[in-house]
């Protein structure tokens, strides 16, 4: 039985699908791919149905990976049933999951850069910026975190759910 991630921002245009593409990258190398699922969503509907930002996939291309295949989708709390871990991209995403969670679910909420403790960024030590609006090196600077945490996550993964 698969592990299952689902990685979770606001629009489920920018930094989720960025930690989907990485993290599926990261899964791949491992030799991982059939015993780690990966989605991603967002906590709101606005984007739903839409591709990555352009600034989103051209840095995924930028990295070797591509997240073009992937579109936007609203976090469910059926999610909550369906997926092991539930990463949220900051502390904004964690009380919206939150209130959406069935209490007996809610621990499977994480926070993503909680993976990578040693790497802060300028939003906070816990969060991933959203770079909706910038430019392209603050998608380079979301994929970056993105990346760190990543390894954590993979590492965290193997050490308590896979055996």
């Amino acid at each position: 039985m698969a592990v299952r991630v689902l990685f979770v921002c606001m629009g489920n245009i920018c930094r989720s699908p960025l930690a989907e593409g990485v993290f599926r990258a990261e899964v791949h190398v491992a030799g991982l791919d059939s015993q780690i699922e990966v989605a991603s969503a967002g906590t709101g509907d606005w984007h739903a149905g839409e591709p990555p930002h352009r600034h989103a996939q051209a840095v995924a291309l930028e990295k070797g990976f591509s997240i073009a295949d992937l579109r936007g989708r609203q976090v469910t709390s059926m999610d909550f049933s369906l997926f092991d871990h539930v990463i949220a991209m900051d502390l904004v995403n964690v009380a919206e999951l939150q209130e959406l969670a069935p209490p007996s679910l809610a621990y499977k909420i994480k926070l993503f850069m909680s993976f990578a403790p040693d790497v802060g960024s300028a939003h906070g030590p816990d969060e991933v910026a959203d770079p909706y609006g910038d430019d392209l090196e603050a998608y380079r600077k979301t994929l970056g975190l993105c990346e760190a945490a990543a390894r954590g996550l993979l590492h965290y993964i193997r050490m308590n759910d896979l055996h």
